[in-house]
């Protein structure tokens, strides 16, 4: 089994920029301005942080100071064509901490920015669509089995440069959306060609095979069912995930005397459970959401309005050694379990995986 441990911390800042990689009437080419968001994600080496888990609140401190420049900056000044992918890629570089593995920058709730270290880049997008569907298929008595609906959200990634010197920016992903999300706004699923059974796994592969032939740069499909749950599918895997919040209390053994953290504290968790499985060749899904949170219920009981520092088997309670834990529990019951990402504050928080070529998911 091949595992991947990774710190994230999110960061924020306001500035003003101009892109001038457009045409010239292009808006963005115009005085702009926007709240962004930086996350880093790194795999830090043993004694980087000032005491076994602080990692968290030392990486957030060290992006924070990486950021300053930068906040309620003229961009230009700084980068000299600050695109998101531009700007990811200083901010990658000047951060200098080791085993940074993703800088993911949103310049909006709606697009960002994916930079890998070894120089490549995933700019996505977010859209929304109101529809209705049903699950026909599905056990009698099944909720879902009633016609009902969602305010579904889509994601794509596209590679940002696919070699050759073809590139993708954010309208082009606009143009390769704009008239599949007319087809499926306002729709009822069931009724489309192709979406009898529209899980949300099945409407993952459905956009690919419909999107990936106009666009080949094109590198995942992400389906949110609901805030809280989702799918995605690369043309060669279907991956899901389910999110809950745990509201917890915690205390760090390793802190140091006077620390804020030596002391008992609390946070409000939010844990995404990710989850691999060959598609049901009747049902059409991986696993359905809500036997997820069935099997998970005894685990998360043992962490909700618990102190966590108090679990058996847990060396310390900081938020990489609690993705350990959690992972490891939940495992003996749910196999399909592939990963774990505990925020212990927005964007700041451990992941845990198994399954290396897992799409980023932006926070």
């Amino acid at each position: 089994m091949s595992w991947m441990n990774l710190t994230a911390a999110t960061g924020r800042f306001a500035a003003a920029r101009r892109v001038e990689l457009q045409a010239p009437e292009h808006r963005t080419r115009r005085l702009h301005g926007h709240n962004f968001q930086a996350t880093a994600y790194a795999s830090l080496p043993p004694g980087w942080a000032q005491f076994p888990g602080a990692e968290v609140g030392d990486l957030r401190a060290r992006l924070l100071e990486t950021l300053a420049p930068l906040d309620y900056a003229d961009l230009n000044a700084v980068v000299a064509q600050p695109s998101d992918e531009n700007l990811a890629r200083w901010i990658a570089e000047h951060l200098a901490v080791p085993g940074l593995a993703r800088l993911s920058l949103l310049s909006t709730p709606q697009q960002g920015v994916e930079f890998l270290p070894e120089g490549l880049s995933y700019l996505w997008r977010r859209y929304a669509f109101q529809a209705a569907h049903c699950l026909p298929r599905v056990p009698a008595g099944h909720k879902c089995g009633r016609l009902h609906g969602h305010g579904f959200e889509v994601l794509l990634h596209a590679r940002a440069d696919a070699g050759g010197g073809t590139r993708v920016d954010h309208d082009d992903l606009d143009r390769l959306w704009a008239p599949w999300g007319a087809q499926l706004d306002g729709a009822c699923l069931n009724e489309i060609d192709g979406l009898a059974n529209p899980t949300s796994e099945l409407l993952a592969v459905w956009l690919w095979k419909r999107l990936h032939p106009a666009m080949a740069q094109l590198a995942w499909v992400t389906v949110y069912e609901t805030p809280s749950c989702g799918a995605n599918y690369d043309g060669r895997n279907v991956r899901i995930w389910k999110e809950l919040s745990l509201d917890s209390a915690v205390r760090l053994r390793r802190a140091p005397a006077g620390s804020a953290r030596a002391g008992v504290h609390g946070h409000t968790f939010q844990l995404r459970l990710h989850l691999s499985a060959p598609l049901d060749e009747v049902l059409g899904w991986a696993m359905d959401f809500g036997d997820v949170k069935a099997v998970f219920q005894p685990t998360f009981e043992a962490l909700d309005h618990r102190p966590l520092h108090e679990l058996p088997g847990l060396g310390d309670s900081d938020s990489g050694s609690l993705a350990d834990w959690i992972f490891r529990a939940a495992r003996r019951e749910l196999p399909q379990l592939t990963g774990v990402e505990l925020f212990e504050t927005p964007g700041c928080g451990a992941i845990l995986s198994v399954d290396a070529d897992g799409p980023p998911l932006p926070a």
